[in-house]
């Protein structure tokens, strides 16, 4: 279970980042976020990041980054996060990175999922996840939902962090 936290803004610069190894030269980028309020993140953005809906993100794009809460960090500012997930604003879906128990709930108990048959379920690489998704970390791509506490939507997708 990874402790999501997540920073959304602008991005305001793209850069290679170095990760001292030759291998590795090109593959790793630097993205700068700003909130609009002053406050700005970096986020090192690797192979392995995941960008849902797989968009190619802009300087000026509005996003939302998604990263360990519970993984080492530099003291540094402007603070410095390895990026697991990537999100491009997009106003026809809702986008939510968390850890979803038995019983399909968020672990900020903001959101509860009601899959229905036709719910597509896959892996980052977008093969077909045939087990249930209870339990599991998970990117939820939906729409509308209700106003209860927790809100209840039927997602678009379900992308399974294994």
């Amino acid at each position: 279970m990874t402790n999501f936290f997540s920073f959304h803004g602008t991005v305001t610069m793209i850069s290679d980042f170095n990760t001292g190894q030759n291998s590795g030269e090109g593959c790793y980028k630097l993205m700068t976020v700003e909130n609009g309020l002053g406050a700005i993140v970096n986020f090192v953005v690797s192979p392995t990041t995941y960008f849902v809906d797989h968009v190619m993100v802009v300087v000026g794009d509005r996003v939302t980054g998604y990263y360990d809460g519970n993984a080492p960090a530099l003291l540094i500012y402007p603070p410095q996060y390895n990026a697991l997930v990537m999100v491009k604003d997009n106003p026809n879906q809702n986008v939510k990175v968390d850890y979803f128990n038995s019983q399909l709930v968020s672990s900020d108990g903001q959101l509860q999922l009601n899959i229905s048959p036709y719910t597509p379920i896959v892996l980052t690489n977008g093969q077909s996840f045939t087990r249930p998704p209870v339990n599991r970390d998970l990117i939820v791509i939906y729409g509308p939902a209700t106003f209860s506490i927790p809100a209840q939507t039927t997602p678009y997708r379900i992308i399974v962090l294994c």
